[in-house]
């Protein structure tokens, strides 16, 4: 059996590891929040905790033997961020033609928040099914509050990066084309890792 120490380290560097590219995402959101008032800053929160709670839930059930990723419907994940996209986009350009100021794209609330995270870890499915699958109660137990308490250190770094001046300035002026970019290249990011029906 491994030490505490190593159980610790050894769930860190899955968390990070897995999810960095959520440390963009938070930033994004949280440097929205600050300029529009939206998503706020516990939907944020809450969405990113309920979003890995999901996906490591269902990779603990499918690990040890409780459930069935049906591997081949993953990349209808990517249809949530690619929506979000869209419908922002289609929003900003009808604003613009009316001559008003496009509103900040939101991700729909926490839920909406849960939705990105939900999407964007998909992959992370494989590499947490396996984990789950070979390690002890008690690593898994160190491995649940590690990624707890990584959720919250990357909500507070992503609202540390969005507190730099250039971020909030470039969200705040081109938020209406950024985000909804952003969410778009996320989806198109989950079709190609979990190898949709269009080859990316």
């Amino acid at each position: 059996m491994s030490s505490l120490p190593a159980q610790v380290g050894t769930a860190v560097a899955l968390f990070a590891g897995t999810n960095v590219d959520d440390l963009v995402i938070l930033s994004l959101l949280s440097a929205a929040s600050l300029s529009g008032g939206r998503p706020r800053r516990w939907e944020i929160w809450a969405g990113q905790y309920l979003g890995l709670a999901s996906v490591t839930g269902v990779s603990l059930a499918a690990g040890r033997g409780l459930a069935h990723i049906p591997e081949q419907w993953l990349w209808l994940l990517a249809l949530i961020p690619i929506g979000l996209g869209v419908v922002s986009l289609i929003g900003a350009n009808r604003a613009l033609r009316r001559g008003e100021r496009p509103e900040q794209p939101s991700a729909g609330g926490a839920l909406g928040v849960a939705g990105l995270t939900i999407a964007n870890g998909a992959d992370n499915l494989a590499a947490y099914t396996p984990f789950f699958a070979t390690a002890g109660w008690g690593q898994i137990t160190v491995t649940l509050a590690v990624f707890a308490a990584g959720v919250a250190a990357w909500c507070l770094a992503g609202g540390l990066l969005a507190r730099h001046g250039a971020v909030t300035a470039a969200v705040a002026r081109y938020g209406h084309w950024i985000l909804p970019a952003v969410f778009i290249l996320i989806g198109l990011y989950v079709l190609h890792k979990t190898g949709g029906p269009i080859r990316l």
